[in-house]
């Protein structure tokens, strides 16, 4: 009898196990570093896609105008790899816990047209990082205009003695290497004029200065042109612009594009022909791999199709690459469907 008990006991510990295990298996570990540097960890079912993980981590951030984020992920040295929204995440990642980095995919052009004050701080937070990695730059002058809103959109109406390098270093409105004596005075007179504006204010005026600068949320990607000259490609709401050493060579918007290609290494955009041409101009660049090729073309792809299009559309087959590899694009919904679904009675914010 008491051996009848045993192997009864045993079966049912072994039972719980396996249903402990499987109860676990169905979910999985994400790690998601935010724009602020903070990290949260998102449990996620193991069939999950990347719009789960994206909405799950929108959620926890009270987002509500999640379209303009995405999650970027490191592939193969590579820290600006978009996670797929359509994929499975099991098919992306492998070993827990998945490690992923909370973005702005798709900026938007006016700012003030922004719902939600956490979208809007969460951009503001977005342009800082870029200022502080590199993406984005501009004069001093900007740089301290975008340091007094800072500071008045975190400690509120100017108090003498506030402005110090230790503070400007713990609020971080923008790479502490720009500040010098003649910077820190700079500051502390534009924040005395910002008296008055609430933080929600600050941001607005924030991102209205912003937004004026030629590579604000651009996606950069490192290309050669047809005389094999070093250039930067930039890819944004009005299209695509060619910088070289720093400077903006030339611009292409998206209505005078018709056709976005890229075959193996190479990247052609076809524009339209103009005024007093006869034919279409084919503009042909070099890109380093196939897989920076592709990631060019699918981000160009996507962000005409958020910016251009009514709704999102099936991207045709790239010749020479599999099908579902190449018509895969990251884009539930465009701009103007955002505009549409947006409160009618909610004017935007202006100081």
């Amino acid at each position: 009898m008491c051996g009848i008990m045993r192997e009864s006991l045993r079966r049912l510990a072994s039972d719980e196990g396996i249903r402990e295990r499987r109860a676990g298996g169905d979910t999985r570990r994400v790690r998601v570093e935010l724009m602020d540097g903070d990290h949260i960890t998102v449990e996620v079912h193991r069939k999950a896609r990347g719009a789960d993980l994206l909405d799950k981590v929108c959620d926890s951030l009270d987002i509500v105008e999640k379209d303009y984020f995405g999650l970027l992920y490191l592939l193969r040295g590579d820290p600006r790899v978009w996670v797929d929204l359509g994929r499975r995440l099991s098919k992306t990642f492998r070993n827990e816990p998945w490690d992923v980095r909370f973005a702005v995919k798709f900026y938007p052009p006016e700012p003030s047209e922004l719902q939600d004050d956490m979208t809007r701080n969460q951009l503001v937070l977005a342009v800082r990082r870029d200022l502080v990695e590199g993406r984005l730059n501009c004069s001093s002058i900007t740089y301290a205009l975008l340091a007094s809103y800072r500071l008045q959109a975190e400690l509120g109406d100017y108090e003498p003695g506030r402005v110090s390098p230790a503070l400007l270093a713990e609020s971080g409105p923008i790479p502490l290497r720009v500040f010098t004596p003649d910077m820190e005075e700079r500051v502390e007179e534009l924040y005395k004029k910002h008296r008055g504006q609430t933080p929600a204010e600050a941001e607005s005026n924030y991102l209205e200065s912003v937004k004026r600068l030629p590579l604000y949320g651009a996606e950069l990607h490192c290309a050669r042109d047809s005389s094999e000259v070093d250039i930067v490609l930039a890819v944004s709401a009005p299209g695509v612009a060619v910088h070289r050493d720093g400077q903006i060579m030339n611009r292409f918007p998206w209505t005078k594009i018709t056709k976005i290609s890229y075959n193996k290494r190479t990247y052609t955009l076809r524009l339209r022909a103009g005024e007093f041409d006869d034919y279409e101009t084919h503009l042909i660049f070099r890109l380093t791999s196939t897989t920076a090729a592709k990631k060019l073309w699918r981000c160009s792809v996507e962000h005409h199709m958020f910016f251009r299009r009514e709704a999102p559309v099936v991207v045709e087959r790239v010749a020479g690459f599999p099908r579902l590899g190449s018509r895969r694009v990251s884009c539930r919904r465009t701009l103007r469907q955002l505009r549409a679904s947006a409160p009618a009675h909610a004017p935007p914010l202006v100081a």
